[in-house]
């Protein structure tokens, strides 16, 4: 059953994107911002914001810039995917809708832009839930860096789509290669194709492939990035610490960025910190286990 049949999907001008949300709970709720990642869409959260919507919450749960209904406003926009402009984008939804501080949770793409409005704009974070990589600003000075061997086999996909061939198989066979990516990633997750489905329909956004392409490639220094973020993202190049309240949460089954038994992400957390590990949670942690998720938001809101 599609939880959001009877929610109507929301639109606000915010930044430079026209931005499609879904907005769960009452509307002087305590607010908290779920987010996305690549490549999935904005059902991901749907059954935490339920969970979060029933215990008084409002939540925000936007589509990303290059899925679904979101849109740029302007065709000269660069369809940038770096990290800044994800973190920009955020920021700019919280403005748009008046929202001074929130809760923001999310993994991969939107772990991300909850790790950046985090560490550089904490008066706007209650409280942090990072899930797979808890720390997730990327260290583009150190891209050019060999990670283990087991660990650059699962980056098969970042370097096929550093390759024209890569962006021309992403564009041809989008829905198979995002599937595959599906099942390897959460391996331990028995997801439906009616389920896979319902989010793959996000992947038609006709900037898809040009963001995915671009954040790809820009993490590791391939491409110059936006102009209009560049300040952004020489701060983020200075690995700023977060100060706010935060809850990572990593899924034993990540099939792409499995937890190690050390935690190397707490050093970059200076306030409240706890790190969870949940068995049988691959990579997309709240669509897989939305309870686990949705409580760690409620302990920080």
């Amino acid at each position: 059953m599609d939880v959001w049949a009877d929610i109507s999907v929301k639109r606000i001008a915010a930044g430079v994107l026209d931005v499609s949300y879904l907005d769960f709970g009452p509307a002087d709720g305590s607010p908290a911002i779920l987010l996305h990642g690549f490549p999935y869409d904005a059902r991901a959260c749907a059954a935490a914001a339920e969970i979060l919507a029933a215990r008084g919450m409002r939540c925000i749960v936007p589509f990303l810039r290059g899925y679904g209904p979101t849109r740029f406003l302007n065709t000269a926009t660069p369809r940038s995917g770096q990290q800044a402009a994800l973190g920009a984008d955020l920021l700019a939804l919280m403005d748009a809708l008046a929202i001074p501080q929130a809760v923001l949770g999310g993994y991969d793409w939107g772990g991300r832009a909850a790790c950046i409005v985090a560490a550089l704009w904490p008066d706007r974070t209650r409280g942090l839930v990072s899930c797979g990589t808890g720390y997730n600003i990327q260290n583009i000075a150190a891209s050019g860096n060999p990670a283990a061997p087991e660990q650059e086999a699962r980056f098969w996909y970042q370097y096929y789509f550093h390759s024209e061939r890569g962006r021309a198989g992403l564009a041809q066979n989008r829905h198979a290669l995002c599937q595959l990516i599906w099942r390897l990633w959460s391996p331990s997750w028995a997801f439906g194709q009616a389920t896979y489905d319902l989010s793959a329909a996000a992947f038609d956004n006709a900037d898809f492939v040009e963001v995915v392409i671009h954040s790809y490639r820009h993490r590791y220094g391939l491409v110059p990035g936006d102009p209009a973020v560049e300040a952004i993202e020489q701060r983020l190049a200075a690995l700023p610490r977060i100060s706010v309240p935060s809850i990572v949460l990593q899924g034993q089954d990540d099939g792409v960025d499995p937890p190690g038994i050390a935690d190397r992400d707490a050093l970059h957390f200076t306030g409240s910190y706890r790190r969870q590990v949940v068995p049988g949670v691959g990579h997309n942690f709240p669509q897989e286990a939305p309870e686990v998720f949705a409580e760690a938001v409620l302990a920080l809101a």
